[in-house]
């Protein structure tokens, strides 16, 4: 009551006074304020998105504050981050994010990988923010389904909007104009969206009309040449993150080669100064990037380039990398994504092909007839000729393990129903094992690049045995295995596969020269044309519309070893078992069943194996 009495009091007296002091404050623009400040006063976390749920605090990182900082530099229009996991970078993206909407609204894009990774950034990601910070909770309405201006992927506020969308995504990419453009994780992004293009370039094009434009980039690398973030990194001004020795004083870069620890036990793990030659513990961190600074290598006018690495980061230990490299460093494709993951670096190949010599002399003395126990899951591709049909049957273990059981070619014209009924014969075999039950191919994935309607005919009524079609796409970036779609008059099960994938886990795995994750067997009974049809290709690097690219190039004419084993892998992703519990199982009867040494269990399950339900080829076809 009292203060209803003053404000009445106060407006009588003067009340043009009060109006315009009144409208002043409604319309006065917000204080101005840098990325890291505004943050650390409005930004909070939940525990639904942070382990460390509460008011944002730059200072827990340091490091964080100047890549945020720069963005309101009027130099600088484009941002560079190249990184690791663990160091906060899609925090870092959210608080510029959220700094924008507040402070200086306008057009913003994020982009992601795909579609289905903006929904899952929106979700998971901006809404918990936008729900807990009280700054940002009024500006952003909540998404409705009959409110176009407001839903997952596109949200609208006072002075500009938000668009939320994929690389992969032609559409998303030319909708509307963008002032401030967010680019998450690049190095996941296709070569082109659609058959626009270059998905960066497209985005790009639609800030020009922004004189006050920035595009912010931020991704782990991935391999040499052909990593957008390294690229993007290269042309900027090279920031390192510098920080104090806690003895000498001198100012150092944290770099691996300087991480020691005591023999197989990577869990001493501690930093050697490379300026002193002083221990410092995981204990030092904090006060080490609580004085760092970032230094620029290089002068460039426009463009902040930063480079950092896990060793840095205050949520994870030297110990913990140590352990990670520790176990990935015997396997090429796990120590090529700890690499990129844990040191934020490029992989760089060590050789660009594999000599068949080199895998021949790795067979082991098993075959079909008696294949080891660690298989857990078998599988097959077929491809498809004019004149034959070939089938590599492959076996998959833990840890990525794979058997190859063997290799063979049916004979006969394929437009013809009399090859496939001799193939179908046999595919439902049972494959013994040293001591424990046999088994069936589980899936099979069959090409139908080649004699397509022979091979819809065939596997329409097999996909209750899952026996699927697959297509090849020869394009960098593909899953292994994609959605399926209905296909031809049949309406079949399609599934697209991303043979190039495939070439690269299988030209990963191939160099694993010792038994262990990753690591292919070949039993005794493959010969040299198998392994020379395996290794009928080399990597290489070319431009594809202006952009370096991974191309396979043939060594030799025949290659069908390879694509075979490709689309075994193939198979192995479109029936995802989960091997670990396959393998829990096995153990538990295991434990009841007690294995013969003389492989007496053998015989007893070779003579109660039941005979193949035979059907009928022509009522099939």
């Amino acid at each position: 009551m009292k203060h209803l009495q003053n404000l009445a009091k106060q407006t009588s007296q003067n009340p043009m006074k009060w109006v315009w002091e009144e409208t002043a404050k409604t319309f006065q623009p917000p204080k101005r304020q840098l990325v890291s400040e505004w943050a650390d006063t409005n930004r909070y976390l939940t525990s639904s998105s942070s382990a460390e749920p509460g008011l944002w605090r730059t200072s827990r990182a340091a490091y964080q504050r100047e890549i945020m900082d720069v963005i309101v530099d009027r130099k600088i229009e484009t941002v560079v981050f190249m990184k690791s996991s663990q160091v906060g970078a899609s925090e870092i993206l959210l608080n510029i994010l959220g700094y924008y909407i507040s402070q200086d609204p306008c057009p913003i894009m994020v982009l992601q990988p795909t579609i289905e990774m903006s929904r899952a950034f929106s979700k998971d990601r901006l809404a918990p923010m936008l729900g807990s910070s009280p700054a940002l909770r009024d500006k952003v309405k909540e998404p409705r389904s009959r409110d176009s201006d407001n839903t997952v992927l596109h949200k609208a506020f006072n002075g500009g909007h938000l668009t939320i969308t994929g690389a992969n995504s032609a559409s998303g990419l030319a909708s509307r104009p963008i002032r401030i453009l967010l680019i998450d994780e690049c190095d996941r992004y296709p070569a082109s969206a659609g058959t626009e293009g270059d998905p960066i370039a497209l985005a790009s094009k639609r800030t020009t009309t922004f004189w006050n434009r920035k595009i912010i980039m931020a991704s782990t690398p991935t391999i040499d040449g052909l990593s957008r973030i390294q690229t993007a990194y290269e042309s900027s001004d090279k920031r390192k993150f510098w920080v104090p020795c806690v003895h000498c004083k001198e100012y150092i870069t944290l770099e691996w080669a300087n991480v020691h620890w005591e023999e197989a036990k990577p869990e001493t793990a501690h930093y050697i100064c490379q300026s002193c030659g002083s221990v410092m513990e995981e204990k030092h961190k904090v006060q080490m990037l609580r004085e760092g600074e970032w230094r620029a290598e290089e002068e460039t006018g426009s463009i902040a380039g930063f480079h950092i690495s896990e060793l840095y980061s205050p949520w994870s230990t030297w110990a913990s990398m140590a352990i990670g490299f520790d176990q990935a460093r015997k396997h090429p494709e796990m120590l090529k994504t700890w690499i990129n993951t844990s040191l934020g670096e490029v992989w760089r190949d060590q050789g660009e092909e594999i000599e068949a010599e080199g895998l021949m002399a790795r067979r082991e003395n098993w075959d079909a007839d008696c294949i080891p126990d660690a298989v857990l899951v078998i599988t097959a591709g077929v491809d498809v000729q004019d004149d034959r049909l070939e089938i590599s049957v492959v076996g998959w273990g833990l840890d990525s393990n794979s058997y190859v059981i063997e290799h063979l070619v049916f004979w006969g014209e394929t437009s013809q129903y009399q090859v496939w009924h001799e193939m179908d014969e046999y595919i439902q075999r049972r494959y013994e094992r040293e001591t424990l039950p046999s088994l069936p191919i589980a899936c099979i994935a069959v090409d139908s690049g080649y004699q397509t309607q022979s091979v819809y005919s065939f596997v329409k009524v097999r996909q209750g045995r899952r026996i699927f079609a697959v297509k090849g796409q020869s394009q960098a970036g593909k899953p292994i295995c994609g959605k399926s779609t209905q296909s031809g008059r049949q309406r079949i099960q399609l599934f697209p596969a991303g043979v190039d994938t495939c070439k690269e886990t299988l030209f990963s795995w191939l160099q694993i020269e010792e038994p262990g994750p990753g690591y292919i067997h070949f039993p005794s009974t493959v010969d040299e044309e198998y392994f020379k049809q395996l290794t009928a290709e080399k990597r290489a690097i070319k431009y594809v519309r202006g952009r370096k690219q991974v191309v396979w190039i043939p060594k030799r004419e025949r290659n069908e070893t390879l694509d075979c084993f490709n689309y075994s892998l193939v198979a192995l992703h479109i029936l995802q078992p989960d091997l670990e519990r396959i393998n829990q199982r096995v153990d538990s009867a295991s434990d009841d069943v007690p294995r013969s040494k003389d492989n007496q269990q053998r015989d007893l399950i070779k003579e109660r194996r039941r005979p193949p339900r035979k059907k009928s080829f022509v009522k099939d076809w």
